[in-house]
């Protein structure tokens, strides 16, 4: 107890320090009076803990994120109120409004994670919403975050990867927009080092080999250079710096490559002390500098001097060609864009006459619009909403010259809608520089674009293809939604009005076989066609009235093929209505078995929820597995085997032996006496005095499919079976 009390002591007094006189007597007089009251029933381990992160939070804020008091004494402030010391009316009543405003939002924040322990689908929406009212409320979060990854040790193993794994799909995205990169940085290390740890300790020793080799190259590099610039009198600090593990993770995946192909391990960063109005001249004149010095590659200029980021990050990029022909990145920036670049958009603030709010209040905005629409599928905004923070940026202008800012990729479509909803819906194509261009047309940075409208024009599903950003497919969505909904009550109303002149009986059910029959996977499909005019009326009496006549099941036989075996199993279904899994706790989740890995009763699995909101049962060891928890961590949900199942799993082996008819002959004679395994079907080729074969069987469990595959390896010329 007492040396956490020293530690709270000692990051108490290194904010005050830090914060550099910003805070006055009274206020931290006002900070320490809340403490000092004492309150009956408080336990004094646990409010000590939570003061402790509190203060340690704050520090994150101090340091990493250039926050001023009114976020420091608002973190501190949240726990006290957490802690039993004091009630969020007190606090209204003794603190300004702006403290009260970000402790409310920090409150709300965290009644969802008292009711929910991690963020999932619809809590995220209802996050976001809470954490888009206010900036500050987001950066205290993303420094809680930060607290907490760098104190896993504190949690249980399953809490562990669930904490990680929303610092690496929320958090980090959302520091990366807010320009937050030190910050950034360390939650994707630290996630990746809990999720992935095996992968991030290669890595790490590997950097680690070459350490030396490289700071010689980095060495070599500089030094020339470094005499350059101070001989044209440049005031400046030069190093070089390793890129995280994370974002060299990122480049092997992305490249499908080795570490020892990644070329760019490292990044040398050339920062200018220079007054304001000198920054872009002297920023450029380095540029030339370098580019003399060391061959430039034209395609890598990045430019950010010009037009920053919407974070608010400035700087200029290039990659040249430097000792032993390797490619190397210079970074050339101020001591301000320095700051602002690792600590982010609230660095701004502490430079007069610099602009840097606008456009991230420009985002927010289209933040909550987006959260705000009750049509939005929560595990699509989650997608979309990390798509966005991660993209690249293009700049274009309007007829009258208003710039507007949209991901790279963006076409005329996405334009349209960012400019306004009813023009997206009504976009027919645009004329871009003063030529003719259609929806399709990707917006290149400077275009001047004017779109083109008529009021005929509707949305269509095709232009979900076409939109890159949220807000567009946002909108088209919920218009479609709408007008699926409307087609779907004409197209049933028209048949029910049509069986009723026909004094047919109206049954839904053999609407859903007739559906099906005709080829529709929905009956949302065939009566849109129907609404639609493509379907002969006369032809779906007949067939209605067959179906009625023959009964279901003669029915059900007649839409059956191979195919539809093949991918659309009853037996899938039957595993869906048994009870032997449990599923994020639960029993009785409707699910289905993903068609990637197979999984059957017995094999160790974990639940992934898919785009449409269905839960996909998949093998833990599941190829795709380690790429779905990278990109989509917060759509995992774990899920057991329960029981004893009465269902069958299709599984397939790969069996491999001599080319001899009578060894295949021999295999399947042993699976047809099996009592607990039927054969669905088997494939055979040969080549080089070998065969192999796909052997698919259906099974109840891992049990029996383990005893299949020992007598297999037992059948004399069989060289190897497996798993597929």
């Amino acid at each position: 107890m007492n040396e956490r009390k020293h530690d709270f002591i000692d990051k108490y007094r290194k904010v005050l320090r830090l914060s550099d006189g910003m805070f006055e007597a009274g206020e931290i007089a006002a900070v320490r009076a809340v403490f000092k009251e004492s309150k009956a029933g408080i336990d004094e381990a646990v409010a000590l803990d939570k003061m402790l992160k509190a203060v340690s939070t704050a520090l994150i804020l101090v340091e990493d994120a250039n926050l001023g008091k009114v976020a420091v004494m608002s973190k501190i402030i949240y726990e006290a109120v957490e802690s039993g010391f004091c009630t969020y009316e007190e606090v209204q009543a003794k603190f300004p409004q702006q403290v009260t405003v970000i402790v409310d939002g920090l409150i709300k924040a965290h009644e969802l994670y008292r009711k929910h322990k991690f963020v999932e689908t619809e809590n995220f929406r209802k996050l976001l919403l809470v954490l888009a009212r206010d900036i500050r409320v987001i950066i205290i979060m993303i420094c809680d975050r930060l607290y907490l990854m760098r104190n896993l040790h504190l949690f249980d193993a399953e809490e562990q990867q669930k904490i990680a794994q929303e610092a690496s799909y929320l958090y980090a995205p959302l520091a990366h927009r807010l320009g937050l990169y030190k910050i950034k940085s360390e939650l994707e290390d630290l996630s990746m080092k809990c999720v992935s740890r095996d992968i991030y300790k290669e890595i790490a020793s590997k950097l680690n080999e070459t350490k030396r080799s490289r700071d010689k190259y980095i060495s070599e590099f500089i030094g020339p250079l470094k005499e350059k610039l101070e001989a044209e009198g440049f005031k400046f600090s030069i190093k070089g710096r390793t890129k995280s593990i994370y974002s060299i993770w990122n480049k092997m995946r992305k490249q499908n490559t080795k570490f020892e192909n990644i070329y760019d391990l490292f990044a040398i960063r050339i920062i200018l002390d220079t007054p304001l109005d000198r920054e872009h001249a002297e920023c450029w004149q380095v540029y030339s500098i370098v580019a003399d010095m060391y061959q430039p590659n034209p395609k890598r200029l990045r430019d950010w001097l010009s037009i920053p980021k919407s974070n608010g990050y400035e700087s200029l990029h290039t990659t040249v060609m430097g000792p032993g022909g390797k490619w190397v990145e210079v970074q050339i920036r101020t001591e301000r864009m320095d700051v602002v670049a690792e600590k982010g958009l609230a660095a701004h603030f502490k430079y007069k006459g610099v602009k840097g709010e606008t456009d991230f209040d420009m985002w927010l905005a289209n933040v909550r619009e987006v959260l705000e629409n009750p049509e939005t599928s929560s595990v699509d905004y989650i997608d979309d909403f990390k798509l966005n923070l991660y993209n690249k940026e293009v700049f274009v202008f309007t007829p009258k010259g208003d710039l507007f800012k949209l991901p790279k990729g963006a076409t005329v479509l996405d334009f349209a809608f960012q400019i306004h909803s009813n023009l997206g819906a009504r976009c027919v194509g645009a004329r871009i520089n003063g030529k003719n261009a259609t929806i399709r047309q990707v917006l290149s940075n400077g275009d001047q674009v004017e779109v083109l409208s008529s009021q005929s024009q509707k949305p269509r599903k095709e232009w979900l293809s076409i939109v890159n950003t949220t807000k567009a497919k946002t909108k088209i969505k919920q218009i479609l939604r709408e007008e699926e909904a409307a087609n779907l009550e004409l197209g049933k109303e028209l048949l029910k009005r049509r069986l009723k002149n026909w004094k047919i009986e109206y049954d839904e059910t053999l609407i859903t076989k007739l559906a099906k029959k005709i080829g529709y996977k929905t009956t949302t499909d065939f009566f849109q066609d129907l609404a639609d005019e493509r379907l002969d009326l006369q032809k779906v009496k007949e067939l209605y009235l067959d179906i009625e006549k023959r009964g279901s099941q003669a029915a059900e036989t007649e839409v059956r093929s191979a195919e539809g075996f093949e991918h659309v199993s009853d037996l899938e279904e039957k595993s869906g209505r048994d009870d032997v899994l449990i599923i994020d706790h639960l029993r009785g989740v409707e699910y289905s078995l993903a068609k990637c890995c197979n999984p059957i009763f017995g094999d160790e699995i974990f639940g992934f929820i898919s785009a449409r909101g269905g839960i996909k049962i998949h093998k833990s060891d599941c190829p795709n597995a380690p790429q779905m928890m990278s990109r989509f961590g917060y759509r995992f949900v774990k899920a057991l085997w329960t029981g004893k199942s009465d269902s069958l799993y299709a599984c397939t082996l790969r069996v491999v032996g001599n080319d001899d008819i009578g060894i295949v002959t021999n295999i399947t004679s042993l699976i047809q006496k099996e009592s607990n395994v039927t054969t669905r079907s088997i494939s055979v080729d040969s080549v080089d005095g070998l065969f192999q074969g796909n052997i698919t069987v259906m099974v109840n469990d891992t049990k029996a499919l383990n005893g299949l595959v020992k007598k297999i390896k037992a059948v004399k010329g069989v060289k190897s079976v497996e798993r597929v």
